[in-house]
């Protein structure tokens, strides 16, 4: 028998001020501003229709590679709104401020030297400092702001890849066009599309991945330095991208095949050593629910592994339909919130006027109700 929850009176989430409200309203109507102005700046480069051309066919590969950056996620699923942020961060705000400051440097530069060598300066060393500075803005105040929200290197990959599919999809808007003008849009299409979408969130990840081992350790060297160390370490990847294809086509195959695969393949490692300590996050601080008997210990099993968690909801769709997997998928996203905040609560992570206790009490009552749900009460 389970041992019964604490009799508490759950206080409504207060409504999002007036004031906040206008201020979310105006930075996305600023946000949409200065990704209108960058197409504009494109088309004008491109044309209109090469703009609209390159405009779908950059969009045609994005949801391929926004879900598979989603499936990573898969112990507790980031807020919608935190995503969708990231994305168009990179995609409107990012990219603006690039396309301002790299054309700008790049300006600078030829009025001292040549055109050659403004392009080579703009692409090797303005594009990599400003482009991943950029990204990894929105990717800190993630950090600082939503320290509920940011638990670790998962979520730094995810925000991060997220962020860099923006960017890149509005930077192939721009490349797509410049290609279809000069009749290469299929051989572009190829390249960027299908042989280097990783790029940008390869490189991004660098600085989620510095971000979330900041955020999971306890040592005070790590929490300072790691972000910085994942900052430098995106420019110097970026720069060498784009150094490699400055220079000439053989030295961008061979740090394709030397550098980026083997790079690709270590960022799936990283990924799946996060994931791992990501369950074993789940295990350990769900224990005691099992222990008193809140959880059975086939769901305990369940939670503490992705292909448990897999499981868990094809059978629930299987005996429930639709209805049946939407409440276990909430019952597994909302037993690892729970756990994350424990973690959270362990690592000292909330301030000390945060009532902690209570949202524990208020994932555990969320999820009595889904249990019953579940089992049939």
């Amino acid at each position: 028998m389970s041992t019964p929850l604490p009799t508490i009176v759950i206080r409504p989430t207060p409504r999002i001020s007036a004031i906040r409200l206008v201020l979310a309203i105006f930075a996305g109507l600023v946000a949409l501003f200065l990704g209108l102005l960058v197409l504009l700046l494109i088309g004008i480069e491109t044309g209109p229709i090469a703009l609209l051309l390159g405009l779908l066919v950059a969009t045609i590969p994005v949801p391929i590679y926004v879900a598979l950056v989603l499936w990573i996620d898969r112990y507790e699923a980031e807020p919608l709104w935190m995503l969708a942020t990231a994305f168009f961060w990179g995609a409107l705000i990012a990219t603006f401020f690039a396309f301002l400051l790299n054309t700008s440097t790049a300006g600078i530069v030829s009025v001292f030297t040549n055109a050659k060598a403004a392009e080579a300066f703009a692409a090797v060393i303005s594009a990599p400092i400003v482009e991943e500075s950029g990204k990894a803005l929105i990717l800190f105040i993630f950090f600082f702001w939503k320290k509920d929200e940011f638990d670790g290197v998962i979520d730094g990959i995810v925000y991060a890849s997220l962020a860099a599919l923006g960017f890149a999809m509005t930077e192939n808007i721009l490349y797509y066009g410049r290609a279809f003008g000069g009749g290469s849009l299929p051989v572009t299409f190829v390249i960027r599309g299908f042989f280097a979408p990783f790029s940008h969130p390869l490189f991004t990840s660098l600085t989620g991945i510095g971000l979330g081992l900041s955020r999971q350790s306890t040592n005070t060297a790590v929490k300072i330095l790691a972000p910085i160390v994942g900052l430098m370490m995106a420019i110097f990847m970026h720069s060498l991208w784009n150094g490699s294809a400055v220079l000439s086509g053989l030295l961008f195959v061979l740090i394709y095949l030397v550098v980026m695969i083997p790079a690709f393949i270590i960022m799936l490692v990283v990924i799946g050593f996060a994931l791992r300590r990501e369950g074993q996050v789940v295990r350990e601080h769900l224990v005691i629910d099992l222990d008193r008997g809140f959880l059975t210990p086939e769901e305990y099993k369940e939670l503490g592994s992705i292909m448990g968690r897999m499981g868990s909801s094809y059978n629930a769709f299987s005996r429930s339909g639709m209805k049946g997997w939407r409440a276990r998928r909430r019952f597994n996203q909302l037993a690892s919130e729970l756990a994350f905040h424990r973690n959270r609560v362990a690592r000292g992570v909330y301030s000390a006027n945060q009532d902690v206790l209570e949202q524990e009490t208020a994932y555990l009552h969320a999820l009595q109700g889904l249990i019953n749900e579940l089992r049939g009460r």
